[in-house]
């Protein structure tokens, strides 16, 4: 199962790049983050053309999350990340599709931090944590993949120092990050790419693309019952023209064998 995530800022303006990548590349399942539509005018029969279906939280703003699923159908979990009914921000998005459940992300920014929006932060953190762990619990395979906003060690920026006062390298969202990890969950491009990790974002501003001045900020975290084959970054896809700043990072994974424990799990649960 070829799974992929892409942070598309704005998905009208950036539909031919999507479908044009959809077309090349045919992963199984896409999360997109930054859709910067309400779910009405998601293009949905677009992209059933091309033979993906659709789960979407959309948003007039900067947000909105959506799942894609090529040949399989889509089983709604979840359109909002659990412990917050007041937070009506379009960031997270749950389902089954073959057999694997899916959490596509956009947690928040941060920016500027010290301040409210920085607390949002690490509050939708904590409740992402928690749903992690509740997932982890359950001994099925999951993917948690999104827009993380958060470049968890100095090795996935090109210049650190530079970035030292963005919400994204504080130490509160890199330990957030840490302890998701510390449940046991794989980060897939670091896993493959334990040297140098390649990069996920480049800003628009100062020629940071044409001089690879990039952040990895967008991960792909796999259960236990998931083996990680292989992953990457289509890089390329941030050198077309008016492209988003994000390009897509995708995984290659396959599915274990369940152990007697989980086996024995799932049946106490049913």
């Amino acid at each position: 199962m070829r799974v992929a995530t892409w942070n598309v800022n704005n998905v009208t303006r950036r539909l031919g790049l999507l479908l044009d990548w959809l077309d090349r590349t045919h992963p199984d399942v896409v999360a997109l983050q930054e859709l910067k539509a309400p779910t009405e005018n998601f293009p949905s029969d677009a992209l059933r053309e091309a033979g993906y279906e659709s789960l979407v939280v959309g948003q007039r703003t900067w947000n909105g999350v959506a799942l894609l699923s090529r040949g399989q159908e889509i089983v709604p979990v979840a359109t909002a990340l659990p412990g917050d009914a007041k937070d009506k921000e379009a960031r997270y998005v749950e389902a089954a599709i073959a057999g694997v459940l899916f959490g596509g992300l956009y947690l928040p920014n941060g920016n500027p931090q010290p301040g409210p929006k920085f607390d949002y932060k690490l509050r939708w953190f904590e409740r992402l944590r928690k749903r992690a762990a509740a997932l982890w619990k359950s001994g099925e395979p999951v993917v948690l993949m999104g827009d993380w906003n958060v470049v968890p060690t100095d090795q996935d920026i090109y210049k650190p120092d530079t970035w030292r006062d963005d919400a994204l390298l504080q130490p509160e969202p890199r330990e957030a990050f840490a302890k998701v990890l510390s449940q046991g969950w794989t980060d897939a491009i670091r896993a493959m790419h334990p040297g140098d990790v390649p990069f996920t974002f480049w800003d628009y501003r100062r020629r940071r693309w044409e001089r690879n001045a990039g952040l990895r900020i967008d991960h792909i975290l796999v259960s236990a019952r998931l083996e990680v084959i292989d992953a990457g970054v289509d890089r390329e896809e941030r050198g077309k023209e008016s492209p988003s700043d994000h390009a897509p990072v995708w995984a290659e994974l396959k599915l274990r064998k369940a152990t007697r424990r989980q086996k024995a799990s799932t049946s106490h649960r049913e």
